[in-house]
């Protein structure tokens, strides 16, 4: 019979109490021992309402303390040496450590998940002794069948994606990387297999990009190492986010299953099942239900799917399963009281994507279709509903993007021309420093904008709150000594969703929160029809701040690309149509804040690269209209307005051509945690117009001294031309403290007037 999985469940719990455990216990708020004891409370809830659907093969080992690459990595001692680590069992503090730093250590950098907007922290080879410090898979084998009775699904990243995810070797040996890998691997399955685990899921999402010869033959070393020396263990190998790019190499594998994805990679994956076929003595794990958005799927064109690829195979090597970790997805629909009951009907968090992978799994087993006949009407009826509804169009957007894309969007006047324009006008020092744009949201902020979404505070009273908190942080600025000021951001709760609450087109849940990085979870919005602007978003706050000050106040806007990557995106349209629906719309606030007098304008974009596809013929057309959006929310302002933006994880070496086409006039990269990468990349490749590279992590505690941001200054300096140089850190300061915060920028400024000294002197 067909079976029924997952590939793994959201960590964070429905109301985030996964989130809570962590603050709590590096506030010092929580013992160790209650906290270990927390998570298990959750991980054993999680399990249990798993075991509740009916589903078939329930994965463990799929929650994490912080990253799932961390814990693969840390269970395996690849532990930075600035760490001190001496082997065995890492600690928690180490393990926080590497994901947050420490005192005197920085954290492991930190980057995107393949395509997704989940981060993990990158495991570093360099000076690395491998060993296994503990079986964490068996752990979770084990803790599942004593605490449950669950013969679990241990789950486990693969040796070739965690190489490959690394840093800190030269790519030429990463078969030697694989030799170490490989024997401990094989001693994690051993032991797994003498517990009685029946499957393992081994996940090797690279394979569904491009292997060059030397890695294929590691692949092929890898499983037939496991197939020899734990023959008794069935291994799926689980692929996803896209199709495999080299099948017949990944099917002719010794394992016993395969899993692809039938959702992002389905056009791909049905090619090659038709082209090649698929062995008949293997699993065929086939993901067909989206683990990376939250529409509902019709029924009905899910059978018919399976129908299709159960000719490939047969019900008895057939499992049903979601098409990535449900980790991208909210918890569950069910806390949605406030949502459109048409739209909240066509939805699918994860509990419900579960509920819907079982249901489908039963007609597949059932020889009568007709008993699930009420089923599928009653589903697709919902389906069709939404999909037809007359709410999701505006003629009139779609009429004026039409016209507007037809003809090249480009600003007239040259980038050196600008910027000679923007400079007497702006009549900024050498080296200018700002912040990327927010400032810390305290408890005092977040209650106050708590209290005015619950009515208990009216608009003039939340208004003079975000007021007096502009009035403080613009005197901070000034007192610190920052050249381009913000007004701080205290009136939005994200930088995306404060957006969408503002233009047509999106809906916001009410606990439809999904993990970013560590215990940072964002609730990203839902674009469910089409986007349009309605009034000024941004103005009124930047207008005000700039009438406390002498010195040019940036209006910030979140950019149309990371809009939609960062948020739920409806699935009927092509990407590039809802990327220019929030260009235009985002165009209009542009040219309000540029009437309101203001002379700097940052359209933040830190999500372009991580949307890029995986596929490497699909690049460039992504890239294409990525800078035409951003050009069309940016293109029309008067020469002397200032564009910045911002991205963040870019490996600028891929992306120097693309960026260079935004023509943005001062670009700020997100660099701290890999600074000294991004500075080789410009001994490569020459950046002509403005740039700041971050000089300190905001994403840890740890305030950096100023001798250590003048190292990155000057190291930039070598390769970066002195006038176009621009000093930040590296992110927004959202989730820092006010004292940190202060301290930090003091260092910062502090620095810039060390290299202010050392460099004048040589320009005149």
């Amino acid at each position: 019979m067909t079976k029924s999985s997952i590939l793994g469940y959201p960590r964070i719990g429905a109301n985030r109490e996964w989130k809570k455990a962590l603050e709590a216990y590096w506030a010092g708020k929580l013992e160790e021992e209650a906290f270990t004891a927390e998570l298990k409370r959750i991980r054993l809830e999680h399990l249990s309402k798993l075991q509740a659907s009916g589903l078939d093969w329930i994965p463990v080992n799929d929650f994490s303390l912080y990253d799932h690459i961390l814990d693969t990595a840390t269970m395996f001692g690849i532990v930075p040496e600035r760490f001190a680590y001496n082997g065995g069992p890492v600690s928690l503090q180490t393990y926080y450590g590497i994901a947050r730093g420490t005192t005197d250590a920085t954290a492991g950098e930190m980057t995107k998940w393949f395509n997704t907007n989940y981060h993990y922290i990158v495991p570093e080879l360099t000076n690395v002794t491998v060993q296994l410090t503990e079986n964490k898979p068996l752990a979770a084998y084990e803790e599942a069948k004593q605490e449950l009775g669950i013969n679990g699904k241990p789950v486990i990243v693969g040796p070739l994606t965690l190489v490959k995810l690394a840093k800190g070797y030269h790519k030429s040996d990463l078969s030697q990387w694989i030799n170490k890998l490989v024997p401990v691997y094989v001693e994690v399955l051993q032991q797994l297999q003498a517990a009685g685990v029946e499957w393992v899921q081994i996940d090797e999402p690279v394979l569904v990009t491009k292997l060059n010869e030397d890695e294929l033959a590691s692949l092929q070393y890898i499983y037939e190492t496991f197939a020899k020396q734990v023959p008794n263990i069935n291994i799926l190998l689980q692929t996803y986010f896209e199709s495999v790019e080299q099948y017949e190499q990944v099917i002719a594998l010794p394992v016993q299953g395969i899993g692809l994805d039938f959702a992002q990679g389905s056009e791909g994956n049905l090619a090659s099942l038709q082209r090649f076929g698929f062995p008949s003595d293997k699993v065929l794990g086939a993901g067909i239900i989206d683990g990376r958005n939250i529409w509902g799927a019709s029924l009905t064109e899910k059978v018919a799917l399976l129908d299709k690829i159960v000719t490939f195979t047969s019900n008895e090597k057939l499992v049903v399963q979601s098409s990535c970790s449900l980790l991208h997805v909210p918890v569950t629909v069910q806390a949605e009281t406030n949502l459109d009951e048409e739209l909240k009907n066509a939805l699918a968090f994860a509990d419900e994507k579960v509920n819907e992978i079982v249901t489908l799994t039963k007609i597949v087993n059932n020889a009568n279709r007709a008993a699930f006949a009420t089923t599928l009407q009653e589903n697709e009826l919902r389906y069709q509903s939404f999909q037809t509804s007359a709410n999701r169009r505006k003629e009139e957007v779609r009429a004026a993007i039409t016209k507007i894309v037809s003809e090249p969007i480009v600003r007239n006047t040259p980038f050196v021309k600008r910027y000679e324009q923007q400079q007497a006008h702006l009549q900024l020092p050498l080296f200018p420093t700002t912040t990327i744009g927010s400032f810390p949201q305290t408890a005092e902020v977040r209650k106050a904008r708590l209290q005015w979404r619950k009515q208990e505070w009216s608009n003039e009273q939340y208004e003079q709150f975000i007021h007096a908190e502009i009035d403080k942080w613009i005197a901070l600025q000034e007192e610190i000594g920052l050249d381009v000021l913000v007004h701080g951001e205290f009136e939005r709760t994200d930088m995306v969703e404060f957006f969408g609450e503002k233009l047509a087109g999106f809906a916001f849940t009410k606990n439809g929160w999904v993990q970013s990085y560590g215990s940072r979870c964002v609730k990203p919005p839902v674009i469910y029809a089409d986007v349009a602007f309605e009034e000024a978003m941004t103005v009124a706050e930047t207008k005000y701040a700039q009438s406390l000050t002498s010195k040019p106040v940036k209006g910030m806007l979140t950019g149309p690309i990371t809009i939609m990557n960062w948020s739920f995106v409806r699935d009927d349209l092509p990407r590039e149509q809802i990327a220019y629906q929030l260009a235009y719309a985002l165009r209009q606030e542009v040219e309000a804040l540029e009437q309101a007098g203001i002379a700097i304008i940052q359209v933040d974009e830190p999500a372009v690269r991580e949307g890029l596809p995986l596929k490497e013929e699909e690049q460039a057309t992504y890239l294409d209209w990525s800078v035409k959006a951003f050009r069309l929310t940016t293109g029309s302002v008067q020469p002397s307005t200032q564009i910045h933006t911002h991205m963040c994880y870019c490996e600028f070496h891929d992306m120097i051509d693309v960026i260079d086409k935004m023509d943005a006039d001062v670009i700020s990269i997100e660099t701290s945690r890999s600074h000294g990468e991004l500075i080789h990349s410009f001994e490569v490749d020459t950046y002509s117009k403005g740039i700041g590279l971050g000089v300190y992590d905001i994403h840890s505690p740890r305030v950096p001294q100023t001798e250590e941001m003048s190292q990155m200054i000057d190291r930039a300096l070598r390769v970066l031309d002195p006038k176009i140089f621009w000093i930040n850190p590296d992110c927004g300061l959202k989730t820092r403290g006010q004292a940190e915060t202060i301290a930090a920028l003091k260092n910062m400024v502090e620095a810039t007037e060390v290299a202010r000294a050392r460099y004048t002197s040589s320009l005149v």
